[in-house]
């Protein structure tokens, strides 16, 4: 993908890179980049040699939110804010949660509103001591879309999700590691190195297992403990018959590193 797009992907070494590529507008969404992602994680999910995915945005920012420019706006008629959620955001979030790999976000800058979300529905975060995480949406009459007000409680409880929600305030990424609703924060000269390191290494680990412990621990949210304990041994069964279990065992009774295949 050339890099007069809105989106680029880039694969090397099992490890692919999607770029939001509207830095002059602090990568903020319009439909034309909704589409060019939704065409990069279709790619990705048909590539088998991907064993990695790492979201991020190039400039100043990860993700400003909705474009606003992009909208139809008329002050003397409602906005249908619904249609734009259900054919872009809501598929997004969804496809990410459902990826049978493992997702990481590089946050610099500011991430805000969808874009805020956006970080929160990939499995591992990275931020920059400098970034910080905002939810936007009650500043403009709104409500957290794109999965805030399902990630929030879940991340840093009732008592913050709603504090973040309802003043709008920044909430900078050293406080956002504290109160566990991201990974990680570093300091802003090692973000490139860290990331490029968790990546790495994830592309190199079993895929099928990491893409096994993200549906668990997705569905262990809305599951009873009976439906959990009946979802890992299923789960188990299932990667006990896989190459990279064997793999392990056998390198681990070898003492030597496995060489897992993703397979």
């Amino acid at each position: 993908m050339s890099d007069d797009r809105t989106v680029t992907l880039a694969v090397q070494a099992g490890v692919a890179r999607i770029t939001l590529n509207r830095p002059d507008k602090l990568n903020s969404f319009t439909r034309v980049m909704h589409a060019e992602l939704a065409e990069a994680i279709g790619l990705i999910e048909r590539d088998p040699g991907v064993r990695a995915v790492l979201l991020q945005g190039t400039g100043r920012a990860f993700c400003a939110g909705q474009d606003l420019a992009d909208l139809s706006f008329d002050p003397k008629s409602p906005t249908e804010l619904g249609e734009l959620i259900d054919s872009t955001f809501n598929p997004l979030v969804r496809r990410i949660q459902a990826l049978p790999k493992p997702v990481v976000a590089r946050i610099q800058g500011v991430a805000a509103g969808a874009g805020a979300n956006l970080a929160l529905a990939c499995d591992l975060v990275i931020a920059a001591r400098s970034a910080s995480f905002l939810q936007a949406f009650v500043n403009i009459g709104l409500v957290p879309d794109s999965g805030g007000t399902w990630f929030l409680p879940r991340t840093v409880g009732t008592a913050r999700a709603m504090g973040l929600a309802m003043l709008g305030e920044k909430l900078p990424a050293e406080k956002a590691e504290q109160w566990g609703l991201i990974w990680k924060c570093v300091d802003d000269e090692h973000l490139d190195a860290e990331v490029d390191a968790l990546t790495g290494r994830l592309a190199l680990m079993p895929t099928a297992a990491l893409a096994g412990i993200k549906q668990a621990i997705r569905e262990a949210a809305t599951q009873t403990l009976d439906a959990q304990l009946d979802l890992e041994r299923d789960l188990q069964r299932r990667m006990g018959a896989s190459h990279d279990y064997n793999e392990g065992v056998a390198a681990f009774l070898a003492k030597r590193a496995p060489r897992f295949e993703g397979r």
